[in-house]
């Protein structure tokens, strides 16, 4: 980076904006993702739509790699800066400039925390559904790009049945605008369908409108206890061909949830094979009903204990205790692997059971919970990066809990997206004619290949 393009961004965004010290570019290079690091040679962070326009054809005209990153959460590494590129976070983005409640929409910038949109939802009586593990911290512009999840998913869906529209800033520089309030609207292409889950290699978002919900008048939570995994399998088969579709049914394995009650101290049990956590919400009389059912049904598949919350604080707390689990299990080794598969719900009990015998076979502990609704599943490698033995042996476990997913009609990623960390088995998942397609549309649309260069393929 040549010191005239450093100072056109200075003269850009303010010299307080722009951050080239090695102290001050430390926290931007890396993000959640677990043994993956990259130094940052310089930070911009814009705070208009039109700056980060400014900054696209600057880095256009000087051939600049550009980043995008918000609080980097992320578990992928696609935020990792790249050699000779510029990061642009867009925290300081970070208004909410319309909440339409007649139309059920909130119009938002990119460094929005995702809690924040559904909290200023609340007095409105509004709901924002999409809830990831990270929430707290994470911003909605990183969602949108990462197509995020969360517990929360099987009944509602993920961040992309929210996006109703995005303002975009193109390779060139060029700002489009996709999308609109119409519930119905298929004018031309679904464009900002193509956006949502490119993480930043198709162009950088700085307007996201959303849809919002009435929100549910009662909720019910519950906590059922198992022996074999099986019977907590059975138990979410069961449930959905009821049918009833819960907010919530969430999965935690022996190990998680020894973790997770040292950390949290819920009540959760220590002995139990499997514990599935349960949510329901909607109109009072048809939360009690399906709470109702789904207890039953959870007692006939052998469940040792279903437990009931009994309050809106107790209900919190087991949710809590769920979130927590990435961070329970951080405590046990120095690093902590968050991995994301998918498969389709009748084929979990298969992928839980080769989860576990791959650590058995290459002498890992690897801690297991997820979405057991939707069939996402989270294998937890509990490692040290500074151990090269015991690493191979973790990148050859994930080898074959991939192909295995794959093998059983899954995906590599339900949640946390390719980026850096899955990009050498993303061909694995598709065919040939696919995966060229994923290619051209990124050559077509960012032809001098400088939006988040080396993520998803080379």
């Amino acid at each position: 980076m040549s010191p005239s393009f450093l100072d056109s961004l200075r003269g850009l965004c303010g010299d307080g904006n722009v951050l080239t010290e090695p102290e001050d570019v430390i926290p931007y290079g890396f993000d959640g993702t677990a043994a993956m690091k990259a130094p940052a040679e310089a930070v911009v962070l814009p705070g208009t739509t039109a700056e980060v326009a400014s900054i696209m054809r600057l880095a256009k005209a000087h051939q600049v790699p550009v980043v995008t990153r918000g609080s980097g959460t992320g578990l992928s590494g696609g935020s990792h800066p790249v050699p000779g590129g510029l990061v642009v976070c867009l925290v300081r983005l970070n208004r909410i400039l319309e909440i339409d409640a007649p139309n059920l929409t909130l119009l938002c910038e990119p460094g929005v925390i995702t809690a924040d949109i559904d909290a200023q939802c609340v007095p409105l009586g509004l709901f924002y559904p999409p809830d990831p593990g990270s929430q707290r911290i994470s911003t909605i512009g990183g969602n949108v790009a990462n197509n995020s999840g969360g517990l929360r998913g099987l009944k509602y869906g993920v961040t992309r049945d929210y996006v109703m529209g995005l303002e975009v800033v193109l390779a060139d520089g060029s700002v489009a605008w996709l999308g609109s309030k119409c519930v119905k609207d298929v004018a031309g292409y679904s464009m900002k369908d193509l956006f949502v889950g490119s993480e930043g290699t198709l162009g950088i978002i700085t307007r996201v409108l959303l849809k919002l919900l009435p929100r549910p008048a009662a909720r019910r939570t519950l906590l059922a206890t198992y022996r074999t995994l099986d019977d907590a399998a059975r138990t979410v088969s069961d449930i959905i061909a009821r049918p009833i579709i819960p907010c919530t049914l969430e999965f935690l394995d022996r190990k998680t949830c020894h973790c997770v009650e040292a950390f949290a101290k819920v009540g959760l049990p220590t002995d139990a094979a499997a514990v599935v956590l349960m949510e329901t919400d909607g109109h009072p009389a048809v939360v009690e009903d399906e709470a109702t059912a789904m207890a039953e049904i959870a007692r006939q598949n052998n469940a040792l204990e279903v437990r009931v919350a009994a309050n809106a604080v107790e209900a919190a707390k087991l949710a809590t205790a769920r979130r927590s689990a990435f961070a329970a299990l951080a405590r046990l080794r120095p690093t902590t692997i968050l991995e994301d598969v998918t498969v389709p719900r009748s084929r979990l009990p298969e992928i839980v059971r080769f989860i576990e015998e791959t650590a058995a076979r290459h002498r890992l502990e690897i801690a297991t919970f997820g979405h057991f609704g939707d069939g996402n599943v989270h294998p937890t490698f509990l490692t040290d990066e500074r151990d090269k033995a015991e690493m191979e042996r973790v990148e050859e476990a994930m080898s074959e809990i991939f192909d295995y997913t794959i093998s059983l009609g899954g995906t590599i990623t339900g949640e946390h997206g390719i980026g850096l960390a899955k990009k050498p088995f993303l061909s694995r998942q598709f065919d040939t004619g696919s995966y060229r397609l994923m290619r051209q549309i990124k050559q077509s649309l960012d032809p001098g290949n400088l939006l988040n260069p080396g993520k998803i393929f080379d």
